[in-house]
């Protein structure tokens, strides 16, 4: 079910291709992409040269080339991401089978792997050209040797620990956790609880669920989540706010009354899927009423 998803998703056109990277058999091609970057990685090419000390020369442009194409590829890796938690939340909705929301789990950890070992490599790269600049070596040292064990010495630091604190993984977990909170299935403990019991919790749930945007005050339609202080707000009218605040120079506070975050940045959003499905889930609701 979930492939399928994922699946329906690219042919949707919800994802730009190539994309082998956005499904979960396709994080074998997203490596290799990434492997076929790294291979062009010292491939001389003209351009930006650097003289080294014994008369060799040397040019680096090809390794911002390189550099260029890795980053490419880890877009490929974010986007996939972003499909797998979607389909993570499509299954919570619909109330499928845990097994399935489980594997996505693994994906989303297959591809903060990818993400953590891509790092690793670009870093290798720009330690390996800032030591020769810095050292001046009399003649052009092995690179791809300098490279690879510096690569090394960071891939033997991996913990699978390290895989959790992904930004994208820990964002898809929220999410997940947000969801199931609004649509998981209740315990058999929670099934024989009265009527009125049930009907009381939905509506403490629901009065919790703040739906209005602290800008608009109006219900949100795209919401965005704020990761330091963890206000909502509608993405387009905290943009706005942000923009002119950096036109004057000024930053941005946080529009929530009684909050104390003083410097909302766009790197601070993200997009809040789960409280965008609560609200389109209440909205149904009360169409479906007589």
């Amino acid at each position: 079910m979930s492939r399928f998803l994922l699946g329906a998703r690219l042919r949707r056109g919800e994802s730009s291709p190539p994309l082998a990277a956005a499904v979960p058999i396709g994080t074998e091609a997203s490596a290799a992409c990434c492997r076929r970057s790294r291979l062009r990685a010292w491939a001389l090419a003209p351009g930006n040269y650097f003289k080294m000390p014994g008369g060799s020369v040397i040019s680096f442009n090809c390794v911002d080339s390189s550099l260029s194409s890795l980053k490419n590829c880890q877009s490929y890796i974010n986007t996939g991401m972003d499909i797998a938690t979607n389909v993570a939340l499509d299954l919570v909705e619909n109330r499928n089978d845990v097994e399935e929301v489980n594997r996505m789990e693994s994906v989303m950890l297959e591809y903060a792997a990818m993400d953590r070992e891509l790092n690793h490599y670009m870093q290798a790269v720009e330690a390996t050209v800032h030591q020769i600049k810095r050292d001046k070596p009399e003649n052009i040292p092995d690179l791809k040797d300098l490279v690879k064990k510096k690569f090394t010495a960071l891939e033997s630091k991996n913990d699978d620990s390290d895989l959790k604190r992904n930004e994208k993984y820990i964002h898809f977990m929220e999410q997940l956790k947000r969801m199931r909170k609004q649509f998981g299935p209740r315990s058999d403990t929670d099934a024989n609880e009265s009527i009125e019991q049930i009907d009381e919790d939905i509506a403490v749930t629901q009065s919790q669920m703040n739906f209005i945007c602290p800008i608009t005050q109006m219900e949100m339609q795209k919401p965005v989540r704020n990761k330091v202080c963890g206000h909502t707000y509608e993405e387009e009218a905290i943009l706005k706010i942000i923009q002119r605040r950096e036109n004057q120079k000024k930053k941005a506070c946080c529009p929530k009354i009684g909050c104390s975050h003083l410097d909302v940045k766009r790197s601070d959003l993200v997009p809040d899927e789960a409280l965008k499905r609560a609200i389109d889930s209440q909205n149904k609701q009360a169409r479906s009423m007589p």
